[in-house]
């Protein structure tokens, strides 16, 4: 056995290892090598398969973890503001209603054309698809959208929809729809200037829209709104989450009692060429206001076609002079302080009072009056003298008590009037007070004061909303009773007297009182009174048990100037078609005898007392008796045991002795006193009787 030399052996390792060939052989080599076919390929192909897979993997990780940690908050923010939006939505506005849920104004869904003009890339072509569908011209349309310095503008507000869906289907880029609410009003313009009307952004701007616009008006929120690819919107509401919107209101109104009044008021100021007129109708036992019209009228519908002059709420803004319609109460603050009674009497000057200071004139000659018939013949002499017994500081305490010179609480925008402190009273002013002078209120004012007196003398706040909480505090007795009635029954002398100045205000069948005012106006321009007058009326039906109180003021009548003759006749027109509607008399046709109309009929028209107070009819009268459609007041409760004899008694007598068996008898023939009944006095009571047998015949004699 050979064993070679440690150093030949390691000579022959480094020469084995040392490549000494040239560079283009070890490249041969190397694909010599490749190509050698004892190679195992499989593997070769296996492993560089799951090398190539390892590295995309890791890759795709790398990329993730660099979309979430680096990018991730920049590109969640970019997507956000792509497709989703924030917006402030405002809501449905709440509705308002009449007291028999007669809908007065509503809000209805709209759309509106808006446009984002950093989205839009032609101009020229967006303008003038658009200009004829929302029929603005395009130049203006263009000159919009490139000079729009923000990202949002709106084109055109609350569009009609055919308007609306052709924008849609054009498809225009940033072009889009926003939902909006328009405000309408179905009745067009009645109650107008008591309801007032909305703004583009659903503001209240006037009446009462704007004095309860945090009620009817809806808190805007914030809701998320998603875009799709085509850039088209759509809701992410909350499962379960109502709408927001307002709150409805329920007003105290009538929409029948309210044309009634609208219509009678709109005549008269035709008729007279007034400036404006104006018409309160307040039912008594409850305080409602029932009906409130304004003439010339005022349509919300269209409000931008009208003036402040036409839409502004006169019968609670304005306050002027009410002249002699305050008369009455001065003298139940006289007779409340015990300066006078209604038999004291007073020297009217034979129509003109004169002294160095001052001079006063009655529109007739009057000597010496008691007090209740200086009310009746409205004299400013007598008044003069009954107001400076009382005084400034008790004057001014009983109507500052009645609501003068403060704001009454209904929900409108309302004036305070004048009423100066009593150490700014001179003589004079005590005197023109006491005949409707130096003194100013409203119309609202006005019907507050005078459902205090009718009353008993409690003051009883006036009524608008009806789920509206009353201020008890303010029930104050101002009037006895006996005070109030007694100036209940001067100013129903004032209508029912032949001397009385209200005589056109005179209902058939029902007894009507109230007080007639002719007020000088003021000129601004030489601070003296001149040729203008304010007519008024202020009256009340049934005179006995008041239901319903009506204030008329129409403001310089040109063809003639007097209350009695101008507002009169407006209170007679509005009560009588009330009388109808709330069932206290209905009218009958006039009876016929034989062919023949009977004696003093004539063509009149005749009345009945329907079943306001009564039971209504029904076959059995027994049953009728305990069937009525309200309680009969304390006098009428107790029935007679037979029919009672009306014969020569009043009409209003006669109805209410039947009234108190439970029936309704019908009324023929016209006039003040019955001359004939049927049945029979003293019989009993018909049984299974129908409404035709109990018949009373009237006549004037």
């Amino acid at each position: 056995m050979f064993i070679s030399s440690p150093r030949k052996y390691g000579r022959s390792r480094l020469a084995k290892n040392r490549d000494t060939r040239p560079r283009g052989a070890s490249v041969r080599g190397l694909f010599s090598l490749l190509l050698n076919k004892d190679r195992d390929w499989g593997r070769i192909r296996i492993n560089v398969t799951v090398a190539a897979f390892c590295l995309l993997w890791a890759g795709l990780w790398g990329r993730a973890w660099y979309l979430q940690m680096i990018a991730g908050p920049h590109l969640a923010d970019r997507a956000r503001r792509q497709h989703m939006l924030s917006e402030l939505v405002s809501g449905r506005r709440g509705m308002i209603y009449d007291r028999n849920g007669q809908v007065l104004a509503s809000s209805v869904e709209a759309k509106s054309v808006c446009a984002w003009p950093r989205k839009i890339q032609d101009f020229y072509n967006t303008a003038n698809t658009l200009g004829p569908i929302l029929g603005i011209p395009p130049q203006e349309i263009f000159n919009r959208l490139s000079t729009a310095k923000g990202h949002f503008i709106y084109l055109k507000r609350k569009v009609d929809d055919a308007s609306a869906e052709a924008v849609r289907k054009a498809g225009l880029t940033g072009i889009g729809l926003s939902r909006e609410y328009d405000r309408i009003y179905p009745y067009k313009h009645l109650a107008g200037q008591l309801l007032g009307f909305v703004g583009q952004d659903d503001k209240g701007l006037e009446g009462l829209e704007r004095s309860m616009d945090s009620r009817l008006g809806c808190i805007p929120t914030r809701q998320i709104v998603q875009k799709d690819a085509r850039g088209r919107r759509f809701y992410l509401q909350e499962a379960g989450q109502p709408e927001a919107h307002g709150e409805d209101v329920t007003l105290t109104l009538d929409v029948q009692m309210q044309f009634f009044a609208e219509e009678a008021i709109a005549r008269a100021v035709k008729e007279f060429d007034a400036r404006w007129g104006g018409v309160l109708v307040v039912d008594v036992p409850t305080g409602d206001i029932q009906a409130w019209a304004q003439f010339p009228f005022f349509n919300p519908n269209i409000f931008q076609e009208s003036s402040p002059l036409i839409y502004r709420n006169r019968l609670a803004s304005d306050a002027l002079e009410p002249g002699s319609t305050f008369k009455p109460f001065v003298m139940a603050t006289a007779l409340q302080e015990n300066k006078i009674t209604p038999a004291s009497l007073i020297d009217c000057e034979g129509g003109k009072w004169a002294s160095k200071n001052f001079t006063i004139r009655d529109t007739a000659s009057h000597g010496v009056l008691p007090a209740a018939k200086v009310l009746r013949y409205s004299s400013n002499i007598g008044m003069a003298k009954i107001g400076i017994s009382i005084g400034a500081p008790t004057f001014y305490k009983y109507l500052h008590s009645l609501g003068f010179g403060e704001r009454t609480g209904v929900p409108v925008a309302e004036g305070r009037g004048i009423l100066r402190i009593p150490r700014d009273w001179s003589e004079m002013d005590i005197l023109s007070t006491s005949f409707g002078q130096s003194i100013s209120v409203t119309g609202l004012q006005m019907a507050q004061a005078y459902l205090t007196l009718l009353n008993g003398g409690v003051y009883k706040p006036l009524r608008l909303v009806m789920d509206e909480d009353r201020v008890e505090e303010r029930r104050k007795r101002i009037f006895t009773d006996k005070t109030a009635r007694e100036v209940l029954q001067m100013m129903r002398d004032v209508v029912q007297e032949k001397d009385g100045t209200g005589r056109r205000a005179r209902l058939d069948g029902v007894t009507a009182a109230g007080k007639t005012g002719t007020a000088q106006k003021a000129d601004h321009r030489t601070g003296l009174y001149g040729a203008k007058r304010l007519a008024s009326f202020v009256g009340f039906f049934p005179a006995e048990i008041p239901r319903y109180l009506i204030l008329v003021m129409v403001d310089e009548p040109a063809q003639n100037q007097f209350g009695g003759l101008v507002a009169a006749p407006v209170f007679r027109e509005t009560a009588s078609r009330a009388l109808t509607y709330a069932g206290i008399v209905q009218p009958v046709n006039v009876a016929e005898k034989q062919g023949r109309p009977l004696a003093g009929t004539g063509t009149a028209r005749a009345y009945k007392l329907a079943a306001q107070d009564a039971p209504l009819f029904v076959e059995n009268m027994r049953e009728t008796r305990k069937k009525s459609v309200m309680p009969l007041p304390d006098h009428l409760a107790k029935a007679a045991e037979r029919v009672p004899d009306v014969m020569g008694k009043s009409v209003r007598n006669a109805v209410e002795l039947f009234a108190r068996g439970g029936i309704v008898p019908e009324l023929k023939g016209s006039g003040a006193r019955v001359v004939r009944q049927s049945p029979p006095p003293g019989t009993a009571w018909p049984e299974n009787a129908k409404p035709s047998d109990y018949v009373l015949w009237l006549s004037e004699s």
